[in-house]
């Protein structure tokens, strides 16, 4: 508690925005001298403010040092400093790098990470490509890093995980709070098999203004950025840009032009951004080396439909394009609804298909 203390305290001073706690810690080398000045010492200084000298000197915030510390080892949370071995080297050159990180898991100095963002409201084509994606990544040994948020970033942490490999979710609140609240398991296999990560307090609630902030922690440690399925107002497009800003390369998955969905991808595609149609197109562009298959739009594996009827086959046939409706595939392979939704049945029970929502079906593979 004696020596992390001041760290804690230090990064509870929220009103003093990261970059001018950077700033401060530039200057002083360490938060206990920042604890221990003076208040006249402090008003020499240019880069703080006489509402952040209030601050500083608050005897609230340093009564409150002690209640986070407990927080932290209550909810077994570690802390990770700027002046720790453990703290992401290439987080600290970023314009605002955190002061601290908080963390449940363990995270790797040398480990390759690539981040896998995008749409909450995302497709099912959107989802599936997350997850091969970020499968394949983590089979090549990268990690996978994203924000643990329903939709493309969930999918990618599973992916990761399904591959055995190793994943990071960097969170905008404190790491006592699961945000959202389904992903109470999910969060619990990526500590076990990565590191959850935040530079919040625990206590610290979602707040809105919390995202954006957090999103230059996952491009700040990550090599590289890959965007799947963003609109144009898309929080993705936001760890893009803090991408851009870090010199790091950022890729996007072309999506349907007609789609909203995809209205944020496909225009960082035109701007410059680098089009991901196979894993390689990543790996190579990254330097990374890579011997795993690297095809992700479609599934290699091949469906034996020899102890098939024609018109089971037929459905087979049509599901290879992807998910298709009830009705569709009746009017395309030329059957009744009847008749179709009895061969969907048998082809679910023998394991080829899958319902979705909406009388969706899709091949299992």
């Amino acid at each position: 508690m004696t020596e992390i203390k001041y760290w804690i305290w230090f990064s509870s001073l929220v009103k003093i925005n990261t970059r001018k706690r950077f700033e401060l810690l530039e200057y002083y080398k360490d938060p206990a001298y920042i604890w221990h000045a003076s208040e006249e010492e402090l008003k020499k200084l240019t880069i703080i403010e006489k509402t952040e000298i209030e601050h500083i000197i608050s005897k609230q915030f340093r009564s409150d040092t002690k209640k986070h510390y407990d927080r932290l080892v209550a909810a077994d949370i570690n802390i990770i400093t700027m002046q720790d071995s453990l703290y992401p080297e290439e987080l600290k050159y970023i314009y605002d790098p955190p002061v601290v990180l908080y963390i449940k898991g363990s995270l790797m100095p040398d480990e390759p990470r690539v981040a896998v963002v995008g749409s909450r409201r995302a497709t099912l084509y959107g989802l599936e490509t997350a997850e091969r994606l970020s499968e394949g990544l983590s089979r090549n040994g990268v990690t996978v890093t994203s924000g643990m948020a329903r939709g493309i970033d969930s999918k990618a942490h599973n992916g990761a995980l399904a591959a055995e490999g190793r994943t990071i979710a960097v969170l905008g609140c404190g790491l006592d709070i699961v945000y959202p609240s389904e992903n109470k398991e999910l969060m619990k296999r990526i500590s076990k098999s990565g590191a959850v990560i935040s530079e919040y307090l625990p206590g610290t609630p979602p707040a809105t203004f919390n995202f954006p902030a957090r999103n230059r922690i996952i491009s700040g440690i990550s090599l590289g950025v890959v965007i799947i399925e963003a609109n144009d107002k898309s929080g993705s497009l936001i760890t893009a840009n803090y991408a851009l800003e870090q010199g790091k390369d950022v890729f996007a998955v072309p999506g349907n032009i007609d789609s909203t969905n995809s209205a944020g991808t496909n225009k960082l595609i035109r701007d410059g951004a680098k089009i991901v149609l196979e894993l390689g197109d990543i790996l190579d562009e990254l330097k990374i080396s890579h011997s795993v298959n690297n095809s992700f739009y479609k599934n290699s594996a091949v469906i034996n439909t020899s102890a098939l009827d024609t018109d089971e086959k037929s459905i087979i046939r049509e599901l290879e394009k992807g998910p298709v409706h009830i009705d569709t595939i009746a009017r395309t392979c030329n059957l009744s609804i009847h008749s179709t939704g009895s061969l969907l049945v048998m082809l679910e029970m023998k394991g080829f298909v899958e319902q979705l929502p909406g009388k969706l079906y899709k091949l299992v593979r």
